[in-house]
């Protein structure tokens, strides 16, 4: 994250609410990837919550555990 998103403060909040996200997520991500967030430019630091970063994050982590599958899929068959 960059300074645009605010001080140190409110950054390291975004750091915090995203890795509880994940912790919370894991048993739910079967897929032996990294993930990189990137967060959007328009993100205020003070209003995001751990609802919110659950209902923005777990359609797309279920669209990577889909696409991952695929993959694999497609891999195991070639």
């Amino acid at each position: 994250m960059s300074k645009k998103h605010g001080n140190a403060v409110l950054r390291n909040r975004v750091k915090r609410i995203l890795r509880e996200f994940f912790r919370f997520a894991r048993p739910n991500l079967a897929v032996p990837l990294d993930f990189v967030i990137v967060p959007k430019s328009n993100l205020d630091p003070q209003t995001l919550s751990l609802a919110a970063a659950t209902a923005e994050l777990s359609p797309l982590c279920a669209r990577i555990a889909r696409e991952f599958e695929r993959f694999q899929e497609a891999r195991r068959q070639a």
